[in-house]
């Protein structure tokens, strides 16, 4: 058996540091993204996918996205996004209009609805972040946390394969 990085054995598969290390980082996102995902759901009636487009489309202001974009930045299929646009366009928070250059593209946008129930679920979102990410942690890391986490996101995202 060709043993590699210290492991030959589940039991030191297990007890791998950086396994436990992403173990723990997994199931830290995991049950933050339930608790914060249920609080969002309870108190502003939106999933916490819902809530993460409505911030993207927030930063990216008018004329809008485009489907492929929205799916590009949620790591999902353009179907999986236009499915989770048609809910969010039910329920009033986003609407399709034309591509200014292209009237055959479609781009979505925040519906004043939108922009409103983002503003009131950020509020919300920001205390419950404090309370369950921040506060727990010295506040001497904080800071050097947050950068951390930025790291790691954009190198992941930089590693994603483009879609189509």
């Amino acid at each position: 058996m060709i043993e590699q990085a210290g492991i030959g054995t589940a039991k030191q598969a297990a007890d791998h540091e950086l396994i436990l290390a992403f173990g723990r980082l997994q199931g830290a996102a995991n049950r933050l993204e339930y608790i914060l995902g249920r609080a969002l759901e309870t108190e502003c009636g939106i999933s916490h996918l819902m809530f993460e487009v409505l911030l993207i489309l927030g930063r990216a202001g008018r004329p809008g996205l485009s489907m492929r974009a929205i799916a590009q930045e949620q790591v999902l299929t353009t179907g999986g996004a236009t499915r989770l646009v048609d809910r969010m366009e039910a329920a009033g928070l986003v609407a399709r209009a034309e591509a200014p250059d292209d009237r055959r593209a479609k781009l979505v946008r925040l519906t004043p609805l939108g922009e409103e129930t983002t503003v009131r679920a950020s509020r919300i979102h920001v205390e419950n972040i404090k309370r369950h990410l921040v506060e727990p942690l010295p506040a001497d890391d904080r800071e050097r946390f947050a950068e951390d986490l930025r790291i790691l996101s954009h190198t992941a995202r930089d590693s994603l394969p483009r879609l189509p």
